[in-house]
């Protein structure tokens, strides 16, 4: 089975209630925006079509609905670095002091202190991005062991089995990336980029429990989308049937929209807290092996450049730096 607690998660849920409530805010404003830029869009849509028969303005109702979602798409592309130094590396601090018994500081709100927490191991949006960027290449480099095990069993229908776990691999690793940032952060370290190669070492020595976990973790978490978004489609509907013109396929984008707001805001920290149980109970007095730490770099430029960016941190950091004997 797993092994984390679900009980342990729900409490951190519960006692880390202002994050929660920050990425409610954010991911169903984020949702919103989508529907109301595309209904804009549509609307600007409908009434270019009026110069036209009723085909024209069904079409043009329709381009200007996907023109409006692809806008507002891009800004949150573009967007994307900030929600993640914002909302989820926050999230993310405030959880590794309470799995770790330590107590936050009084008279200081949540979001605050985390946010300072970030800034201190952090001092830029673009270079917490990077990292995350970095870590889910390599994070990928060692799902692709798993992978490359697979093509070898003699399995009848090997094919369209490895297509299928390739697919739920993809979705099982969605957390990881977030549990290494946990270790940096954790470890406070002057060198945030070593203390990310570190944790990847240790993903990578221990990967068999961690994607047996995340396995499991990506099954609640899907289920639950999928629930949300069975229900999320009635409501959805009712939004498009008050759009300008008639949309079939909104209703289901909508929907989809909703339930990506459920599991971002709710779903996806929950899965992490668990994650983060399992990663730092595993690796506890773990020291990184160099055989994997040689793996990883023979499969993966990109921890090849992580592991750069981390020697090349270490000297800025250091004011009084011992010389290495000749």
């Amino acid at each position: 089975m797993w092994d984390f607690s679900l009980g342990a998660a729900m409490g951190l849920m519960g006692r880390t209630l202002p994050f929660i409530l920050l990425r409610m805010g954010v991911y169903f404003g984020i949702a919103l925006g989508y529907i109301l830029v595309t209904g804009a869009g549509a609307g600007v849509g409908w009434g270019v079509g009026g110069f036209g028969d009723e085909g024209f303005r069904a079409s043009s109702t329709v381009w200007g609905g996907i023109t409006g979602f692809g806008i507002f798409g891009a800004f949150m592309y573009w967007a994307r670095e900030y929600v993640l130094y914002i909302v989820k590396a926050g999230h993310i601090a405030v959880l590794v002091e309470l799995i770790d018994g330590k107590p936050l500081p009084q008279g200081r709100g949540q979001i605050a202190h985390a946010s300072a927490t970030v800034r201190e191991r952090f001092p830029q949006a673009s270079v917490l991005f990077l990292m995350d960027q970095l870590i889910k290449g390599v994070v990928r480099a060692v799902t692709g062991l798993l992978r490359g095990v697979l093509t070898f069993l003699p399995i009848p229908g090997a094919k369209q089995l490895m297509a299928i776990v390739s697919a739920f691999l993809r979705v099982a690793v969605g957390f990881v990336d977030e549990v290494i940032l946990a270790h940096a952060i954790r470890t406070r370290s002057d060198n945030a980029w070593a203390s990310a190669q570190e944790a990847l070492v240790l993903y990578g020595q221990n990967y068999k429990v961690m994607m047996k976990n995340a396995a499991w973790l990506a099954v609640f978490v899907y289920g639950l989308g999928f629930l949300v978004f069975l229900v999320m489609l009635a409501p959805a509907a009712l939004v498009v049937y008050l759009m300008p013109g008639a949309w079939s396929a909104g209703g289901v984008v909508f929907a989809l929209l909703f339930a990506w707001s459920v599991k971002a805001a709710l779903l996806e920290p929950f899965a992490v807290a668990c994650m983060m149980q399992v990663f730092f109970r595993v690796t506890e007095g773990q020291t990184p092996n160099p055989e994997w730490e040689a793996r990883l770099e023979q499969m993966s430029a990109k921890f090849r450049k992580l592991k750069d960016r981390a020697l090349g941190a270490a000297p800025a950091r250091q004011e009084n730096p011992v010389p290495e004997p000749a």
